[in-house]
This record gives C-alpha cells, structure tokens and sequence, in this order.
C-alpha cells in the first residue's frame, strides 16, 4: 500500500488513484502482458484483477487447509500455501520493490509481505495466509471505494458528446466528430440533446440545464447572442449555435484538467506525513528486529519471539495512516467539482479551512457588474417619464454602461423617444445633443458647472442625498436649466448579506471590501452587504498591499474576485477564490479555486466542504494512530495473535477510507444525475 494517491492518466484522460498493491498496471504494461486477451476479456481483468487476487488466496488457503486435515503429505499442503501465498502477495510484492528501488522508499505493502514470509519461516504458514489473505482484501476495498470518487470526477468526461451535427455551406447538415468543429462553424443542438461544445446562439432559444457546469438545477433561458457550453443539456427549442472554441479549450475540458491536475498536489498535512514515513517506517523494522532479538538474548523461545515480532511489524505499519490524507482530499475535491466549485489542488482544500478573514471584490463580486437606473427625479415641472425619454435620447448611440443603464430603464417602462442629433461625448463630464430642437445635456458635477454656473441649493442638496446612499448622480438639463436627475447603482447581487452572514457564523472572523470606487459608494455597499471594513479607491496593487499586511496581522486571508483587475489581490492571498468561470478565462488560471457560478452562496460550500474536510482528516489521524498504538500495546503485553492484529490493522485502513468517502454524501446539485431531456418535438 503506497503512502499516497497518484495520477496516472488512461486512454480517456480519466483521473486513477492509486494504493498501492491496489494500483493498476500503466496502460502500457497492460498492453504487453495481456496483448492476447480480447478487449472485453483485458478491460475486465483491469477492473478486477484486485478481487481475482483475493480469491485465488482464498480458494488455495482453504485447499491448503482441507489438505492438511486430510493427511496429505506436507510438500502438496506447503506447494498449495505458496500458490496462495502467491495469489494474495505477487502485487504487493511488486508495488513493494518497484517504491524500494525506484524512490528508495520502505513501502508498507513490502513490510506486509516481508511479515508473511518471515510468519511461513517459522511455520505459521496458515497465519501468513491470512495475513496476505486480509492484506489484499483491504486493498480490494479500497480500491472498489475509491472507485466512488474516480466515478464523481472522470462522468465529467462523459458530459460531452463524441459527434456535433454541423451545418454545411449548402444549407445541409452532416454528423461529424466534435474534435473536428472549427470556430466559425454552426452547428444545431436539438431539443433533448447535449451541446457538444461552447459557443453562442445564432438562431433559436430554448431552457438550458447547466448543471454540469454550473452545479444549479435551475434551467437558464437563453436565446440569440447567449453564450453556450459544452456538456450543458438543450431541453426544449431547437439551436443553432456558432463555434467560438476548440474541443480542447471548452469549460468542461478546463474543469476536467484543473481536477486532474489538482489530485496530484499534495495537501500540507500529507507532506508531513510523507517526511515523517520513512523514519517511522525504519522504526518499525528497527523495533521488529529488537522485539526479536532482545526476549531471544534473555533466553525466551526462539519461535515465540519471531512470532510476536512478525505480529508487531503488521499492526505499526501505517497503512491508515497514509490513506488518512489523501482519500477526504481527493473525495472533496470530487465533492467540489459537481457542486460547481473547483479546487486546483489539495493544498487549497486545507487551506480554505483555515481562512480567517476574506477581502471582496465589488464590481462584478459582491455586486451585479452593471448599473441600474434607481432614481429619476423630475424638477422644474418636467415628468418623470418626459425627463426619462430626454435622457434615452442623449445617451442613444452611446455604448457607456451608465447610458446602457438609462437605455435599458427607458426600454423597460416602454417609452418612446426622439433619435438625437449632433450628439457630443465629453470625456469625464457627459454627453450633449439636440433632441427636437432642444440642447440637451446630461452628465456628472463638471458637466453641471459648465451648463449651469449657479445651481440652485436644492438640486445639489437631492443630489447629495442619493449620492451618500452610493449612487451615481446624473444632471439632465435643457440649455442652462436643470430639469431632474438619474441616478444608477451597480446594485448588491441578491442574498450578499446573508451569505456573509453565514460565512461570520462558520467562524470567519473579518470581512473585507476591497474597491477602485469612490468611497462613498464603497462605504454604502458595505453597509448593505454588512463587511467589517471597507477600502476604497484602491488601484490593483494597493489591493495585494492590503492583502499583504492582513496576512501578517490576522493569519491566512482569502481574496474573492473577478479574476481580472484583481489578479494582483488573488495571487497574493493565501487562497484566491474566482467567481463565474463559465465566462473568464483570466478567473480559471489566476485562482486557487473557483466557482463556477455567480452565486456567492457557493463560497459557503465551499468553505464549509474544507473545514468537513479537515474535521475528517484529524478523525482519520487520531484514529489510525490511536488503532496502531492500541494494538502495538496488545501485542508487547499480552502477546496479540497475528490474525487478530491483522484484522485490526486492515479493519482500521478500510474506515479510515470509508469515513474519507462520506465527503461525497455532502451538499452538491440536487440533480446530480443525467437530466432527464424533453422529448424531441416533431
């Protein structure tokens, strides 16, 4: 049994964990040693080679026995021992061997085998049996367990259709491999089916299921110019979508890569041990050797001692201990990976747990990313609705996200206006037109002054109202009268408190808002979204500044953020956490971790997987300990037979993992299974 998981890639790219004398052959080796087997017959074996080995030193064990008890001669009896011998210790011995003289590492399977041959040297040879015999059933088990896990990450893979219907230049369609698609091209996605790869929508619109990459069951409706992903499900229209990425670079091709890749970090806990191993493990030989010699020097019986000796090596070996680390790691990760959170290697997922304080982002994080329309106040007599249309009409050709805020709340109530004409954007005030006639103007305090030098207390006093509740203000005048104001806000995304709520209640001890903003706007934020401390008109670096310093007063901080301007603050967190991967690619290579929707609420999961995960870790540390020592002690003073302690050491292996894969049963997705599609419509 290795001390670890590692990853080894197969044909499909799917993430294999290994244990040791549970871990399978490379693909290569299989190739060679099983080239003449069929392809079912080759795909079987590699499944279950594990349990064949279990119950070949079953079956020769029993034989062994029968054998004995029916007075057949002693080289057929030791003949069948050493065929079951064989069946139970061939891959252990092999695992063993290839850690002693490639990595110059003392692995535990070795230790198991070097147990059973020395229990065979003094004539225990039913014991060894068992030994090998409980040995390779732990491993079995472990293996069928962790096949729990490798399930939860490589279905990712499966999320993708193999073949695209592509629509060709003549107006024909034809089914041609996904891997194929270039971008540019048009494919249709039928109702019930499966988007084969990322792009927008060209014509159509239907109900997406995006769990797949999202982790919410919630349907999200889309329609021409809406981006698309690969692996999400088309439930009712038909779509026709144009192809703005290759196979390979597609969010769910980035998912399956980030997991993989993050199943081969190692978390800080599991370098510990690794450094610790090899010393305990020399200790364990050093105090079999002496457990040995010493009762053999004060003139004990020889065979007893061995015998109590070989019982010692099995139960300190720290096979539980090595597993303790890695199952709940790469189990979370896994957890993580359905429930729409990413963590980019084990290292995160234990340091998330012990985050004390996390600095937001603003725009786009704990706000929507757009301003809205909030206010219109008319003044001077002008309507509400008339002062709304003016200010559509000025802002009309502009691509400013204020004047889209504007266009889209005059949309919205319906209104109609007239298209402006000689409109002027003036950089840093505002924007000026004739509309039937009329100068029209609109913009901020400069803009104001310019028009109207002698503004009237009372429209600076309604303007500085809205602007302390962290609006931005905008003056609408004709010629050199003010008529009425706009104000917009990029508006708190919904359940922002109550998300920081919950994360204060899981222990966090500060909340942080890190904005480029105005103070004013920054300070009202935050006092809607209830952080601790607000920091404004920050420019990227001065984010990573304050980062910096927090690190040093209050521990481990992490960085929530958009992944763009604030990859400065991200990077020099102690995690940095991304949000809306589905749509930045910046987010994916500067974070720790991501979500992969906008939903902050994600955060909490994720937080609250971390902290599951390292309760689970501790549980497995003290109890595989707690076992070895237990047992250790049984064995030195009331003389433990080695069956019982072999039952005892692999029993506690095979919790210890059982207890890691209850991170599996954790929150994620309700619909954690294949959509069911809409039937296809005639």
């Amino acid at each position: 049994m290795s001390n670890g998981i590692t990853k080894a890639k197969g044909p499909a790219g799917a993430v294999k964990a290994k244990t040791g004398s549970a871990a399978a052959p490379s693909p290569a080796g299989k190739d060679r040693r099983f080239a003449g087997m069929s392809a079912t017959l080759r795909e079987l074996w590699q499944r279950h080679y594990l349990a064949a080995a279990v119950v070949g030193c079953t079956l020769f064990l029993i034989a062994a026995q029968v054998a004995a008890a029916t007075g057949a001669r002693r080289p057929l009896v030791i003949a069948l021992y050493v065929v079951a011998y064989f069946s139970g210790g061939v891959l252990s011995l092999r695992q063993g061997l290839r850690e002693l003289v490639d990595q110059r590492r003392i692995d535990v399977d070795l230790l198991m085998v070097l147990a059973a041959v020395a229990a065979a040297s003094i004539g225990e040879w039913l014991e060894g049996g068992i030994l090998l015999f409980l040995f390779s059933l732990s491993n079995a088990m472990q293996f069928y367990a962790l096949q729990r896990t490798r399930r939860a990450i490589t279905a990712l893979m499966s999320m993708r259709p193999q073949e695209a219907l592509r629509k060709e230049p003549d107006g024909e369609t034809r089914l041609v491999p996904t891997d194929e698609l270039q971008i540019g091209d048009i494919i249709i996605v039928r109702p019930g089916e499966r988007v084969p790869i990322d792009g927008h929508i060209v014509a159509g619109a239907s109900s997406l299921d995006e769990s797949s990459i999202t982790g919410e069951s919630i349907p999200v409706d889309k329609g021409e110019g809406d981006e698309v992903f690969g692996g999400t499900v088309n439930l009712f229209g038909a779509l026709e979508v144009k192809v703005t990425k290759h196979a390979e670079e597609t969010v769910i091709a980035k998912i399956v890569r980030m997991v993989e890749e993050a199943q081969s970090e190692v978390a800080p806990t599991q370098r510990v041990i690794d450094r610790v191993e090899q010393y305990y493990a020399a200790g364990v030989i050093l105090a079999t050797i002496l457990a040995a010699l010493i009762p053999i020097a004060l003139g004990r019986d020889v065979g007893a001692s061995v015998y109590r000796a070989i019982t010692l090596m099995v139960v300190a070996s720290p096979c539980a201990v090595a597993m303790a680390v890695p199952a709940p790691v790469v189990a979370a990760i896994a957890n993580g990976a359905r429930s729409g959170v990413l963590f980019k290697g084990g290292m995160h997922v234990e340091n998330l747990a012990d985050v004390k304080a996390f600095c937001f982002d603003k725009t786009g994080t704990l706000t929507i990313g757009r301003p809205q329309v909030t206010d219109v106040v008319p003044l001077g007599g002008c309507t509400r609705q008339e002062l709304l249309a003016l200010a559509a009409a000025a802002e009309g050709r502009s691509e400013h996200p204020l004047a889209l805020a504007i266009l889209e709340a005059a949309r919205a109530e319906g209104l109609a206006w007239t298209a402006a004409s000689n409109t002027v954007a003036v950089p840093g005030k505002g924007v000026a037109a004739d509309v039937d006639g009329r100068p029209v103007w609109l913009g901020n305090r400069r803009m104001l002054r310019e028009y109207v030098p002698d503004v009237a207390d009372e429209v600076l006093a309604q303007a500085e109202t809205l602007e302390q509740q962290g609006k931005t203000v905008m003056f609408v005048g004709v010629a050199a009268t003010v008529i009425g104001l706009v104000a917009v806000v990029d508006a708190l995304r919904p359940g922002v408190p109550e998300m920081i709520a919950r994360l204060k209640a899981q222990g966090v001890e500060k909340i942080v808002l890190l904005t480029g903003d105005n103070r004013r706007v920054g300070e009202a934020i935050g006092r809607q979204a209830g952080v601790d401390e607000v920091y404004a008109e920050l420019l990227p670096g001065e984010k990573a500044d304050i980062i910096a310093r927090m690190r040093q007063t209050v521990g481990r901080v992490g960085m929530v953020g958009d992944g763009v301007n604030d990859a400065p603050a991200l990077a020099t967190a102690t995690v940095g956490i991304a949000m809306g991967a589905a749509g930045t690619d910046v987010a994916m290579e500067t974070a720790d971790v991501v979500l992969m929707t906008n939903d902050l609420d994600k955060l909490n999961h994720a937080v609250a997987l971390s902290r599951r995960t390292q309760r689970i870790i501790w549980q497995n540390l003290v109890f595989a300990l707690g076992v070895i020592v237990v047992l250790s002690t049984l064995v030195l003073t009331h003389g433990l037979v080695l069956a019982l302690g072999v039952v005892g050491h692999e029993g506690s292996t095979v919790l210890v993992i059982l207890n890691s894969l209850r991170l599996l049963l954790g929150q994620h997705r309700k619909n954690s299974g294949t959509p069911t599609p809409a039937p296809a419509r005639a």
